[in-house]
């Protein structure tokens, strides 16, 4: 009610002024002063320490900025805890896939600042899907999205004759018998793909999530009470085509079981493909800094709608934080209005840090009186961050940059076709497609049976 109550009463304001002649931006601004506390994974304070500084410099509402770095191996549940027990930070990174779980934790975009149509403009698709809810309110927004690539030994490729990487699926099944190497007792000494199994293939769910996708299976269109239904023909021919990887006796075995780690052998020289993701390049590099990898688009199935898998995180803002008072303080604090200032000045940085400057200049509004300023600066956040951290983009204009980028060129591109399905509590499903697939490789259930299993125990999940 105050938002709506102060928004109400800017404009007012402004016709006022309008009428008497008044030129409303040289209203002198209310003055307060707001202190934010930002929680991430993964990045160092060093990633923002510099835009933090620039942006304290120009913010004249912001007192200060603390950046805090958490283990991914606790993150979740050590931040439900602090939002809990009013202890969280005014900004928190979400995975792309938690936002209908973290909804009610989350203050939306204010419409003043963002609004459905600048988002979808700004930003690719799937950025939209995951975080634009049903009430076309913004709950998220990412610097960086990342999406599935196929990595390729070059020095593999050239001891094999083949000169390029492949386009589709098609091809890459053709070039698997001349890049395996499989002795006399059945043993892949060098494969030509690290697919089929689950456990010792990293991100192993989110290929075959990304096939099932490929395929056109129902995966991404749950029924009208939320539930999803996997047993498809679609779903059972990706399954199929993931498994016959590690099938022995089919044309294109050449993974199981005992396989290393696929990370490990990569960087090992004994692995001709896999599919990952932009962040495990360097810590590839970092493990065989002399390997001679390439970098190729995702492939796709022959004659069908290219589609890629993205995995990524986002910004959001904590709706409700109690407000400490400055214990010398005499006067009553209206925390209402604190509150209503701490999600403005929130979203107001993480438009500054996500969004494109307009003409080399960010305009800020001040919560109360609605007036606005325009600052100059000196670089664009976004760009600022992904050049320290490595990352592909998440906005437009910065990807029709990375296109051309050797490394993150695929990633880009693959960033404009990718797609998610909801899943509510991903870490779970993880295990449960794990399951799914160690089920067939095993022959423990049918592929049918697999999938019908799945779909009961994601299900049970709720949405």
């Amino acid at each position: 009610m105050l938002r709506k109550k102060i928004i109400t009463g800017v404009f007012m304001l402004l016709g006022t002024l309008q009428l008497s002649g008044c030129v409303f931006k040289d209203a002198p601004p209310e003055s307060y002063k707001v202190d934010l506390e930002v929680w991430g994974v993964f990045d160092d304070s060093d990633a923002y320490q510099q835009i933090f500084n620039e942006y304290k410099r120009i913010n004249p509402y912001i007192k200060d900025i603390r950046y805090r770095k958490l283990s991914i191996e606790t993150y979740k549940e050590d931040l439900i805890n602090a939002l809990a027990a009013g202890k969280g930070p005014d900004i928190f990174m979400i995975r792309n896939a938690w936002r209908l779980p973290f909804e009610d934790k989350v203050a939306t975009a204010p419409d003043i600042l963002m609004t459905e149509r600048q988002f979808r403009d700004m930003f690719v698709d799937v950025a939209a899907t995951d975080f634009i809810g049903s009430d076309k309110k913004i709950y998220g927004v990412p610097l960086s999205v990342d999406s599935l690539a196929l990595y390729y030994n070059k020095d593999l490729f050239n001891a094999a004759g083949i000169s390029r990487p492949p386009e589709t699926w098609e091809e890459l099944t053709q070039m698997i018998g001349k890049l395996n190497r499989i002795d006399q007792f059945g043993n892949v000494t060098q494969s030509g793909i690290a697919m089929g199994t689950a456990k010792n293939i990293n991100r192993s769910t989110d290929i075959l999530s990304l096939l099932m996708l490929q395929s056109g299976s129902r995966i991404s269109e749950p029924e009208s009470n939320g539930r999803i239904d996997l047993v498809d023909g679609q779903s059972q021919r990706a399954v199929d085509f993931y498994s016959q990887f590690a099938k022995i006796g089919s044309q294109n075995y050449s993974w199981n079981p005992r396989q290393h780690y696929s990370l490990d052998a990569f960087y090992e020289g004994t692995l001709s493909m896999m599919i990952n993701y932009s962040w495990q390049y360097e810590t590839i590099k970092q493990k065989n800094a002399k390997m001679n990898i390439g970098i190729a688009p995702l492939p796709q199935f022959s004659g069908t709608k290219p589609v890629n898998v993205a995995n990524y995180w986002g910004f959001a803002v904590a709706k409700n934080k109690p407000f400490v008072a400055d214990p010398s303080a005499t006067a009553p604090v209206d925390t209402e209005k604190q509150n209503y200032l701490r999600v403005h000045e929130a979203w107001q940085l993480l438009k500054y840090l996500s969004f494109q400057p307009k003409d080399n200049k960010v305009t800020l509004m001040n919560g109360l009186s609605g007036t606005t300023k325009d600052f100059p600066v000196t670089a664009d956040p976004t760009e600022a961050y992904l050049t320290k951290t490595g990352k592909p983009a998440a906005r437009r204009d910065l990807i029709e940059k990375e296109k051309s980028d050797v490394v993150f060129g695929p990633f880009a591109s693959g960033n404009l076709i990718a797609k998610n399905w909801y899943q509510g509590n991903p870490e779970a499903v993880e295990g449960i497609l794990a399951d799914l697939i160690e089920n067939v490789n095993t022959g423990q259930k049918s592929i049918y049976e697999a999938l019908s299993a799945a779909t009961e125990r994601i299900n049970h999940l709720g949405r």
